[in-house]
């Protein structure tokens, strides 16, 4: 038989105030409309809960994630442990999420499931449930909401998961479980409006770079927005990538540029630079100069992403197969005063720099096809980033377009 609800001393749980509820439901609008996070989202929910007398023990919540790596997030509020985050790659398919109740749920067709823990309800079926049930939860309930028809939202992981586990004798009241059902849609609006927010500064951070990605977020989308700035500036080439394309399967050159990109780009951004464009093969990528350390602090950034750059093109190369192209390039380095804003046609923007200093590096990186250096730098970049040693003086050059003649320097990588 079960038991009633009831609170620790053996007394009946009244139902939630009518105006608490009301209250909540308004508290999750406005948090929504200010933006909040879905983490304080989720842990003020719990507690506002707790506050209305209904004995959470956890909320769960589980939702997917637009990011490149990343395909779905977990987080969980519990009375005692507070938050946790976790975060789940794109693509992976686990025997414990297999053998889950929310993956049973979806495969129902569902949207609602509850186990009474307490009556031994799905523990022998589940191990998450189990696992629950030993931490002293007496109740469990899991809902399923869709941000979009059913089949492409569970086809994308374009929805909410949620579970709320209690531990009071006899589990949930049919009163609770009415105020979570009918709280739902507002939680699940707030964690929707969270999600494509930062959907849209995932996409913008992919496409664009993070900087300029939350400068077109704060409203510079039109043509000729941008800021002068100073910038130390990085423009790499892959050597013999035509000759490589007409030699190689598609497949397998395209799988050898992003391997180029990972060496040359990964290390820019390891390194706190911002990679504004991949033109073919060649990347263009910026260290401002107005962060902490000013210029010197952004030419050592950008000499210690250079040197990465070359250390991950030897280790890829030294452990390809005897057939298989080695990975070269040659990476030019300036310093300079640049416009970083939207150019293009009115429909049709791209965020990058313009300017003497952008067309001089890409220039820059014409000389070292000619002087057989994989390093050429300006003077400018030159005086700005020690230690200096190791670099050659190679006396001024003559840059088309360009007045006056400027002093390069070359390294080896």
């Amino acid at each position: 038989m079960t038991a009633s609800p009831a609170d620790a001393d053996g007394s009946i749980r009244p139902p939630p105030a009518e105006e608490a509820v009301r209250e909540l439901g308004a508290w999750l609008v406005d948090q929504t409309i200010h933006g909040a996070a879905i983490d304080r989202l989720l842990e003020g929910f719990c507690e506002r809960l707790n506050a209305l007398g209904v004995p959470l023990l956890r909320g769960h919540l589980s939702f997917g994630w637009l990011h490149p790596m990343v395909g779905s997030i977990s987080i969980t509020w519990s009375r005692d442990a507070g938050l946790t985050r976790d975060r789940h790659p794109r693509g992976e398919v686990t025997e414990e999420w297999l053998a889950s109740p929310p993956k049973a749920l979806m495969d129902s067709g569902g949207d609602f499931a509850r186990y009474r823990l307490e009556e031994g309800e799905g523990v022998e079926r589940f191990e998450h449930l189990a696992d629950l049930e030993a931490q002293g939860a007496s109740d469990y309930v899991l809902t399923l909401t869709a941000f979009r028809d059913r089949k492409a939202a569970l086809e994308t992981r374009d929805g909410l998961i949620a579970s709320w586990s209690c531990d009071a004798p006899g589990g949930f009241t049919d009163a609770e479980i009415a105020v979570l059902k009918r709280l739902m849609p507002r939680l699940a609006l707030g964690v929707k409006a969270a999600v494509r927010e930062e959907a849209a500064r995932n996409v913008l951070s992919a496409y664009l770079g993070a900087s300029a990605g939350q400068r077109v977020l704060d409203g510079k989308i039109r043509l000729g927005d941008g800021d002068e700035i100073s910038a130390v500036l990085w423009f790499s080439d892959m050597r013999g990538s035509t000759a490589l394309a007409d030699a190689m399967a598609p497949s397998d050159f395209l799988a050898l540029l992003n391997r180029y990109f990972d060496c040359t780009a990964g290390a820019v951004l390891d390194h706190g630079g911002e990679v504004l464009r991949f033109v073919g093969d060649a990347v263009l990528a910026i260290f401002p100069t107005d962060g902490p350390g000013g210029g010197e602090r952004a030419g050592r950034l950008a000499m210690a992403a250079a040197e990465e750059a070359f250390a991950r093109a030897r280790r890829l190369n030294e452990a390809r197969e005897p057939d298989a192209p080695e990975i070269a390039f040659g990476l030019a380095l300036h310093v300079g005063d640049v416009l970083y804003g939207n150019i293009g046609v009115p429909e049709r923007v791209e965020f990058s720099v313009i300017g003497a200093a952008a067309n001089e590096v890409a220039r820059l990186e014409q000389l070292t096809k000619e002087e057989g250096r994989p390093v050429i730098a300006s003077d400018a970049f030159h005086a700005l980033a020690p230690p200096r040693e190791g670099w050659e003086n190679l006396g001024p050059r003559h840059f088309r377009g360009v007045r006056r003649p400027q002093t390069v320097w070359g390294r080896g990588a």
